[in-house]
C-alpha cells in the first residue's frame, strides 16, 4: 500500500496492492497493521455505504462534538472527494484538498477528525463506501455550504443535485465557532 500525502496535515490518499487477473481482482481496504506501519492508527466503529447518480454532490459534511473521521473509497463508478479544514485555531482553516476516487483506480482517501467531507458523482452511478472513526449522531451533524465563496472549491460540476439540507446548508464564516471542531497541535 501506498500513501500519498496532501497539503493538509493528516489528509492522505491511499494505494492499495491490487491483485487481478482474468477472474477479476482482490485488494486490502482495511489492513490494521499495515496502516499502522503507514502512519494511520485506525480504529472504526461504523461502516455506510450510499449509492448516487450522477451530478449528485453530498456535503460538506462533519459532526461536532463527536468528530469522525472518513475513510472513504468508491466500489462503482468514479467520484470526486473533497476534504475542507474547518478546525478553528488550524494554520489551514478553510483550505480544501481533493481526490479522484473510482472503482477503476481502487483509491482510498482518508479524512481525520475535524474535517468537512463532500463529494459529487462523476460518473453514472456511484457506490461509495466510508468508513467512521465514531458513530453517527445526528444531534451533532452539521454541514458547509458546497459552494461557499471563501472556500473557493473548484467542483467539477456547476449544476449538482442536492438535498434539501445541502442547499441550506450555511458558509463556514456563518457557523459559530463552538459548532468547529478545535484545531489540536
Amino acid at each position: 500500500m501506498k500513501r500519498i500525502d496532501t497539503e493538509l496535515p493528516g489528509v492522505c490518499i491511499l494505494e492499495p496492492d491490487v491483485h487481478g487477473d482474468t477472474r477479476g481482482y482482490f485488494f486490502e481496504s482495511f489492513h490494521a497493521a499495515k496502516f499502522a506501519a503507514l502512519g494511520l492508527d485506525l480504529h472504526f466503529a461504523q461502516t455506510n455505504v450510499s449509492r448516487s447518480a450522477y451530478g449528485v454532490l453530498r456535503g460538506l459534511h462533519y459532526q461536532w462534538p463527536g468528530a469522525q473521521g472518513k475513510l472513504v473509497g468508491v466500489l462503482e463508478g468514479e467520484v470526486w472527494d473533497v476534504a475542507v479544514d474547518i478546525r478553528r485555531g488550524s494554520p489551514t482553516f478553510g483550505r480544501w484538498t481533493a481526490a479522484s476516487l473510482g472503482a477503476e483506480n481502487h483509491r482510498l482517501f482518508w479524512i481525520p477528525e475535524g474535517y468537512a467531507h463532500g463529494f459529487c458523482v462523476l460518473s453514472a452511478h456511484a457506490t461509495f463506501m466510508y468508513q467512521c472513526t465514531t458513530l453517527y449522531d445526528a444531534c451533532a451533524d452539521a454541514s458547509v455550504r458546497w459552494d461557499d465563496e471563501e472556500l473557493a472549491i473548484a467542483w467539477p460540476l456547476h449544476a449538482p443535485l442536492l438535498s434539501a439540507k445541502d442547499s441550506a446548508a450555511p458558509r463556514l464564516r456563518e457557523i459559530d465557532a463552538a459548532r468547529l471542531p478545535e484545531y489540536r497541535a
